[in-house]
């Protein structure tokens, strides 16, 4: 029942981010520089964190976590979130997305470097093939790759990185603490972090906008930040890191849908084959190493 509910959360994850993409664009495009938009939904969001004291008292934090909780405010708050927008901002679209797809790749890497995790064949395979899909679908509807972008593409790759970095190093924190506890802290030290960057942008916001606007800043906030950040935690606590990071394969065909739904695109058959790619490539990297293990010493044992 634990991981149907973290799969759940996940899969909540993606369909918000799936939302947003627009949202943020146009609120970045119009009235709101990048770090100061940047500010704007750390800072929101590490008060929302500080609002569930209620709900979650302040832990006692062991003296050597708090390197690592300074860590995955570096790698999975500030890092994470200026290199994406200064990589949107001098490269491609199409470039961040396929480069983006890499995370679980990292993460696979990065879990058994770091976490001990067994880098067996059916969970290469499984990000082999979501990854695949991934970039195939996305190759598809936006058209032929832009072209490289050295510094841009640069920035992208060292935000997928840097994510995937923040998802391996709080794996272990979230056996010893409350979610809310581990991101209300990296939360608290990514906004330091972050805190003169948006300040030196701050007096560009231009705060005549409308309603629209301002609603689409409180979804960012609430949504895409506040809770995204928050099912991920509470996720890492029931799977593992590289099972987090291949839903990011979701997210094209998510977007896919809600254009079809939209009436903005027809429901390709390239689409439908895609797909099924994405979420057979997520349904291996899901199964439980140790009951692959266990079935197949069964059959051995049958024989």
């Amino acid at each position: 029942m634990g991981n149907l509910k973290a799969h759940l959360a996940l899969l909540t994850v993606n369909v918000i981010y799936a939302l947003s993409y627009a949202y943020s664009k146009h609120v970045l495009a119009d009235f709101i520089p990048p770090f100061a938009f940047i500010l704007i939904r750390v800072l929101g969001a590490t008060m929302l964190f500080w609002l569930l004291i209620s709900v979650s008292k302040l832990e006692k934090i062991d003296r050597k976590d708090w390197v690592t909780l300074f860590l995955c405010g570096l790698f999975g708050v500030a890092a994470n979130q200026l290199m994406f927008f200064e990589g949107l901002a001098n490269t491609f679209s199409i470039n961040a997305s396929v480069i983006m797809v890499a995370t679980p790749l990292i993460v696979l890497i990065l879990s058994r470097l770091f976490l001990g995790e067994k880098m067996v064949l059916q969970k290469v395979i499984g990000v082999g093939i979501g990854m695949t899909g991934a970039v195939l679908l996305i190759v598809s509807r936006m058209g032929a790759i832009g072209g490289f972008s050295g510094y841009g593409d640069l920035m992208i790759l060292l935000n997928a990185s840097s994510y995937g970095v923040y998802l391996v190093i709080v794996k272990p924190l979230m056996k010893k603490y409350n979610p809310i506890t581990v991101i209300r802290w990296a939360f608290t030290f990514g906004l330091i972090m972050v805190l003169p960057f948006g300040l030196s942008q701050w007096s560009q916001i231009n705060w005549e906008m409308g309603f629209p606007q301002y609603w689409r800043i409180t979804f960012i906030v609430l949504a895409t930040t506040f809770l995204t950040y928050l099912l991920t935690v509470y996720s890492l606590g029931k799977v593992s890191p590289t099972l987090v990071s291949a839903y990011i394969y979701i997210q094209p065909i998510l977007a896919t849908l809600i254009a079809v739904i939209n009436k903005e695109e027809e429901l390709e058959p390239f689409v439908v084959v895609y797909g099924m790619m994405i979420f057979l490539g997520v349904f291996l990297v899901s199964i439980p190493i140790n009951k692959t293990i266990g079935n197949q010493n069964l059959r051995k044992g049958a024989v």
